[in-house]
């Protein structure tokens, strides 16, 4: 490790919390509905779909009729991707020709899309056409992410009203959270990743002639636009196969940078919205600073063990850490960082090559994904998440003391805590079941790269970045089978769905109680102490969770590594 690559990383959060106040402040105001600086040309906009959708901003639904509408909009945009899939190759803005997409990788697609997940199983470049990229992914892209950041929002209502039946209107949520927020911010993106070199084209892939003569087809297409909703949306799903690992879509180091922070921004300023929504800003600077606390060690983590490398490598006498499978432009620290981010958000997308990294810093990763996605998290996800585990945490404080736990002045009973564990618990099982399946089938396995503990590790992975709705993968993995694609789908609605549904069940629990003024009883929920029992709790579930699938994978084959083993 390097100081020059800590100041790399220490500057990228400096400017994450520089950001966290104004768009926090930016965003309340939009799902407040109060007047921002777009709304004298957005609002007219707004009006015009609500009439056209046959709603109004005043009307609000109860948190049963929010989850309906979800999941009715949800299947519909699954429908259409999968049916564009099916055939594109009879439909305009196919320059490449394109063919129609095999119907167990339109349904892992599809689904994947839909579910902020974006898991590829494919090439995008050599497999979707323009329309496919554009009017499927795209839009996923953005209403997906919308949607998350709804829930959210939905979730904050539950802690800020009282004796309300209401959690806010989904169609309302989802309106403003695409209209004010993603699209200005993704126009801003666009235009910056084109002026940093990114490819914005309808034209075909281009032939080039090397130097040793040879022709070579170079894709390209309209990519800064999905890239700046790929990064800003945290979907992760590339243009390209590499990713951006691609100097298409992540030209240089200002790129990279621009894309990282993207990555972040929505995920933290939302507990900034959480702090301001329920008229206490402490408490979304808590909530953060578990979030910053488990980050920062897995940053650390991540780049010491991919600074020092390989001793096997070390013994023949070459220095350097671990650059196998990353891209010299980054080098090991913003290769480290990236990979750190990309999973501790719900992103997936990759500046290096995550199964090339060493057995403990591909652990990283795959304990980001494993605790739910919480580190920041995806945009909505992330923050709906970590209150999850913060209403356990506050069920393990009541414990503790014999009282009966609160939080923002409610009461924390029975009914959210099953919730919580219900949404906590289906991540796990998700990951871990088919896993277990997967390493005893012979086309499954067969499908690995590598052998022994890295094999274990490399579906492992992809079953816990499909629950996590991460998307990445060890990139080692063939995963474009009948197998994988539709197990991949199926754990990707349950990581996705059941917890979405127990989160807005808390939601609407939460907002029809009472507010309980605090006593001297009540336990700070603001401080440092709290910020240690979340964390606490989140290690302690996790650990006790993931630790035997962990033992068996990244822990024995980095001892196995010591032992001059290799796999």
């Amino acid at each position: 490790m390097t100081l020059y690559g800590w100041i790399q990383i220490l500057v990228f959060c400096a400017i994450v919390l520089a950001l966290v106040k104004p768009l926090g402040s930016y965003m309340t105001r939009v799902f407040n509905g109060d007047r921002t600086v777009l709304s004298p040309v957005l609002a007219p906009i707004e009006r015009g779909l609500y009439a056209l959708a046959g709603t109004h901003e005043r009307e609000e639904q109860h948190w049963s009729g929010y989850a309906v509408a979800l999941l009715l909009f949800n299947l519909a945009g699954l429908l259409l991707l999968y049916g564009l899939q099916r055939v594109q190759g009879l439909l305009p803005l196919n320059p490449d020709g394109m063919g129609t997409v095999a119907p167990d990788l339109a349904f892992n697609t599809a689904v994947s899309f839909v579910t902020n997940t974006n898991w590829q199983g494919y090439g995008g470049e050599s497999t979707l056409s323009y329309l496919t990229q554009m009017l499927g992914l795209t839009v996923q892209n953005f209403v997906s992410a919308a949607t998350g950041i709804a829930i959210a929002v939905a979730l904050i209502r539950g802690f800020a009203r009282a004796s309300a039946k209401s959690v806010g209107s989904f169609w309302v949520d989802l309106t403003r959270a695409t209209l004010y927020i993603l699209l200005p911010l993704c126009i801003l993106l666009t235009l910056a990743y084109v002026a940093l070199g990114m490819p914005q084209t309808l034209d075909a892939a281009v032939t080039a002639t090397t130097i040793e003569g040879a022709q070579q087809t170079i894709a390209r297409g309209p990519v800064a636009s999905q890239v700046a909703i790929k990064m800003l949306g945290t979907n992760g799903g590339g243009f390209f196969n590499a990713n951006a690992a691609h100097p298409f879509e992540n030209p240089d180091a200002t790129s990279n940078l621009i894309q990282m922070l993207s990555i972040f921004a929505i995920g933290a300023a939302l507990t900034n919205v959480f702090g301001r929504m329920v008229g206490n800003e402490r408490q979304g600077w808590a909530i953060l600073s578990a979030m910053g606390v488990l980050f920062i060690a897995g940053v650390a983590v991540c780049y010491w063990a991919e600074a020092n490398g390989n001793p096997l490598i070390q013994a023949l006498g070459l220095e350097g850490g671990n650059l196998e499978g990353k891209e010299m432009r980054f080098g090991i620290p913003l290769s480290a960082l990236f990979a750190t981010i990309t999973t501790a958000a719900s992103c997936g997308a990759v500046n290096a090559m995550h199964g090339s990294f060493t057995a403990l810093g591909g652990m990283i990763p795959l304990i980001n994904m494993e605790l739910g996605e919480i580190i920041v998290g995806g945009v909505g996800a992330g923050f709906y998440g970590i209150v999850l585990f913060v209403v356990l945490a506050i069920f393990v404080a009541g414990l503790m003391v014999g009282r009966t736990p609160e939080y923002l002045g409610k009461k924390i009973e029975a009914r959210e805590v099953k919730m919580a564990m219900l949404a906590i618990l289906c991540l796990p099982a998700g990951m871990l079941i088919f896993t277990a399946i997967a390493v005893v089938l012979p086309g499954a396995v067969a499908s690995t790269g590598n052998s022994g503990p890295h094999g274990f590790s490399e579906i492992l992975y992809a079953y816990t970045s499909a629950a996590a709705n991460n998307g990445s993968a060890f990139a080692s993995l063939s995963a474009n089978t009948l197998w994988y694609n539709t197990t991949l789908g199926i754990t990707m609605l349950v990581g996705r769905f059941l917890v979405i549904i127990p989160a807005l069940a808390i939601a609407g629990s939460l907002a029809a109680k009472k507010s309980v003024p605090a006593s001297a009883g009540t336990f700070p929920t603001d401080g440092p102490l709290f910020v240690g029992l979340l964390v606490g709790v989140i290690l302690i579930v996790g650990g006790l969770t993931f630790f035997p699938a962990l033992a068996v994978g990244p822990i024995v084959e980095h001892l196995a590594m010591l032992a001059s083993q290799s796999f």
